[in-house]
């Protein structure tokens, strides 16, 4: 667990990024109807648990600027013990103060009250602007209602700005203790990715091989994907986002699945890609040879001061180089890479950031260059191949060929670390351990 002191340490230096006598504003993510009145499992906006580890809805959180300090308030239910029977606990005010470090604590019915003597005397307002059409209109309600009632000189905020380019960057960097959890969620995602390789056979349904990879994630604490899980079999591996996960695996078929475990809020995203009978036919072998081959000299290439895209310049030569030995493509190298060629067998980039988020915040160039990577960065690196039926000119051989090979990856002092280095993913690995059994 983010201890609370690390969330006073983050707020703190939010703080000091931000002009004087400002006001920060953040909402948290509001709760969602699923269907009827049920609610789908609530989550919390990632900006907003990084700065207050609150995990409930209807929560706001007001940081004021002060000479050499600032002040927390936390907006946020009442206990109430009727609705607790139905829904669960409240932090309540008290709460609020005790368990979560709020200097000061408000009923959240009160925020529209409370939140004109907030702004008023301040000069800029940092907030996230759009994410909420009707919290927007609060922030505005609550700015009018300063002009409107103006006195004694108060100024009213003449100035605004977006808070969270300032929270992305701080995010971009993780904790010791973000980087334990985020190790742990790669260990349940490899433990889940191994299950379901022993399990898998040709006859099943994709989502039964689903159903393996939840059980494992619950089973080691992990209550959530941290992102809607993709397992495909055959022409299923050609589509990127593929989520059905509804077909039955046919024998000879290749399966992709990319899936990680969301655990204590932080993401892991690994993919591995193997056969439904547990043995690669040639040219099964030869594709996953070079997308392994792309990917494992992208991970050796991920160290401090590595500008962002290296990774991508790499494992685009070597995935197009591949596809020239194996017949796919023909030309010179350097020319096929230029045209792109490529692309129609790899159009995604190499990996993202990782972190609260599957694809974290944080940009990745700065000035129009790419940014040089530093230790506590998490990034993952995911080359692949996809020679779908459909595309022109293909030898039927090739068919419904789907590789991608996935691993989160830390940025260290010196070089790397592979957090989802369990996961099997070398060819005479995958296939003892599926025909082993």
């Amino acid at each position: 667990m983010i201890p609370i002191t690390e969330y006073a340490r983050r707020r703190k230096e939010l703080m000091k990024k931000i002009d004087a006598n400002s006001i920060v504003i953040l909402s948290a993510s509001p709760a969602v109807i699923r269907n009827h009145d049920h609610e789908y499992l609530y989550r919390q906006n990632s900006d907003f648990y990084y700065l207050t580890g609150f995990k409930e809805p209807e929560a706001v959180m007001v940081l004021l600027s002060k000479n050499k300090s600032s002040e927390f308030i936390l907006f946020n239910r009442k206990r109430d013990r009727e609705k607790e029977i139905w829904d669960g606990h409240r932090a309540g005010q008290a709460g609020a103060r005790q368990e979560f470090g709020a200097d000061t604590s408000f009923p959240i019915d009160e925020l529209e009250k409370k939140l004109p003597e907030l702004i008023a005397g301040r000069e800029k307002i940092y907030y996230a602007f759009g994410a909420c059409a009707a919290f927007d209109k609060i922030i505005s309600q609550a700015i009018n209602t300063v002009r409107n009632q103006i006195r004694n000189n108060e100024k009213v905020p003449s100035m605004f700005a977006d808070i969270r380019p300032f929270i992305h960057e701080m995010r971009l960097i993780k904790s010791a203790a973000e980087i334990k959890l985020m190790r742990k969620a790669a260990e349940i995602s490899a433990d889940a990715h191994k299950r379901v390789m022993e399990f898998c056979k040709p006859g099943l349904y994709e989502y039964q091989l689903e159903a393996e990879i939840t059980h494992e994630f619950q089973r080691q604490g992990a209550r959530c994907h941290a992102y809607n899980p993709i397992v495909g079999s055959g022409e299923n591996t050609c589509i990127l986002h593929y989520v059905n996960n509804d077909k039955q695996i046919k024998k000879g078929s290749m399966v992709l699945i990319d899936a990680g475990a969301e655990y204590n809020y932080y993401a892991s995203d690994v993919t591995r890609t193997f056969p439904a009978d547990g043995h690669f036919t040639q040219e099964q072998r030869a594709i996953y040879e070079i997308v392994l081959e792309a990917q494992l000299a992208g991970i050796k290439a991920i160290k401090p001061h590595a500008p962002w895209n290296q990774v991508d310049i790499i494992v685009t030569k070597i995935i197009t180089q591949g596809l020239i030995d194996v017949g796919l493509l023909k030309g010179k190298l350097d020319d096929l890479i230029e045209k792109q060629a490529y692309s129609k067998f790899y159009m995604h980039r190499s990996g993202h950031w990782l972190g609260l988020d599957t694809h974290d915040a944080g940009r990745y160039k700065i000035n129009d260059k790419w940014r040089k990577m530093e230790p506590g960065m998490v990034r993952t690196v995911e080359p692949g191949i996809y020679i779908s039926a459909e595309t022109p000119g293909v030898h039927k051989r090739w068919h419904n060929i789907g590789v991608r090979i996935e691993d989160d990856v830390l940025v260290t002092q010196k070089g790397h670390d592979v957090l989802s280095h369990g996961a099997p993913k070398k060819i005479d690995d995958i296939e003892k351990l599926m025909t082993t059994k």
